[in-house]
């Protein structure tokens, strides 16, 4: 495990729209003169105009041969393709031998996604910061958020389908359902919290889930967990309940929710770390020194069981479970000494046929079980 970091790389990002606040490094080819490099079709290239736009916001955005400087969000439909948002050149999908981009030109609503779901007839979903995009396999349908004035008042952060296929949209201004033509806000009661540190916004919800019983956890920018219980509104309870740090969680300013196999919450915090919550208690593997780094995001659960996460400047870490689950040898740690060449993953996924992509700053990267190596226009796709 690497246990220390060269401060010149770090690099906090002063743009608005930026909300990890990830490191700065020189991508790096070694190692992949040996790939198996498979060409492939790129049908369409990024926005020139969003290229020019990205290079006057941060010269550094632009990264020559990568994919995009940042890729925010990794999703496979139900057909195999696999879809890379990015921080700002829209969309890209990848069907096994042609990358095609997505943008404003071809009708995307705004270039940065924040999130990408599918619904039960295959239209595939986009979070923007445009709002909410519709793709049907032919065409963009795009649904801008309610204007409240704000001046982020359409950025979508999360997206969730639930188990009755209700849109659930986690915004800037805070929560709003969608029918499929319009949207009703879902007011979410914030807990008091002392010295709030919100990032964005005090109404911003980062992440949503819905776990197997049915409860809605909300991730907020500052607030900790809001937890809503359909169950006991109907009943007359009370529906509404929160998780702060007081309770032990790691930090109030939520980065990401996962709930595994197990019924385990798992909480990626921007300040805290991660918490592990079995329903009783919180364990703050953070804390407790099992791994490093603060902010923390991109779990994912495997076809194993395993659960991969990222920690800024400290690259992606491996909770296999096991019985001694808190002595620090459940945890595998991957960095530059693994091929990682980033100190910025934020999404991380294992599609269908067992390969593993992630995404983060420097584009997009693939892990083959022994190493990681980046991906670029030119290569290496594949790795037989």
């Amino acid at each position: 495990m690497e246990k220390t970091i060269d401060k010149n790389w770090y690099r906090r990002s002063t743009i608005s729209y930026f909300i990890f606040m990830f490191s700065f490094f020189f991508i790096s080819c070694n190692g992949q003169e040996n790939k198996n490099i498979r060409e492939i079709k790129v049908k369409s290239t990024p926005d020139t105009e969003q290229t020019a736009e990205a290079s006057q916001v941060d010269p550094l955005f632009y990264i020559e041969g990568q994919l995009c400087a940042w890729v925010r969000k990794i999703f496979q439909d139900k057909n195999g393709n696999l879809w890379f948002g990015t921080n700002h050149y829209g969309v890209m999908r990848y069907n096994g031998d042609t990358l095609e981009y997505f943008s404003k030109n071809e009708g995307l609503g705004a270039g940065r996604i924040n999130e990408i779901v599918e619904d039960s007839n295959g239209n595939v979903w986009l979070g923007t910061y445009g709002g909410l995009s519709k793709y049907d396999g032919k065409r963009f349908t795009n649904f801008p958020l309610p204007n409240t004035g704000a001046s982020f008042s359409n950025d979508v952060w999360s997206i969730l389908i639930d188990r009755h296929g209700i849109f659930w949209l986690g915004t800037t201004e805070g929560v709003f359902q969608f029918d499929g033509e319009k949207f009703t806000a879902f007011p979410i009661p914030k807990a008091v919290v002392k010295d709030t540190n919100s990032i964005v916004s005090y109404d911003r919800i980062t992440c949503i889930i819905e776990d197997r019983n049915g409860t809605f956890w909300f991730g907020t920018d500052g607030f900790g967990i809001c937890r809503y219980d359909p169950s006991a509104e109907k009943s007359g309870k009370k529906a509404f309940s929160y998780i702060l740090k007081e309770d032990g969680l790691g930090d109030n300013n939520i980065a990401d929710i996962l709930e595994d196999q197990q019924g385990n919450i798992w909480i990626g915090t921007m300040y805290g770390g991660v918490s592990k919550y079995d329903g009783n208690s919180f364990y703050n593997f953070t804390k407790n020194g099992l791994i490093e780094g603060d902010e923390t995001c991109g779990f994912y659960e495997d076809k194993n069981g395993n659960i991969w996460f990222a920690a800024e400047n400290y690259g992606v870490y491996r909770y296999t479970p096991s019985t001694e689950q808190k002595d620090g040898k459940s945890f595998s740690n991957f960095h530059k000494k693994d091929g990682l060449n980033t100190n910025g993953i934020i999404s991380i996924l294992e599609d269908k046929e067992g390969r593993f992509w992630l995404g983060g700053w420097g584009g997009l990267f693939r892990y083959d079980d022994k190493s990681f190596f980046s991906v670029t226009r030119d290569g290496p796709w594949e790795n037989d």
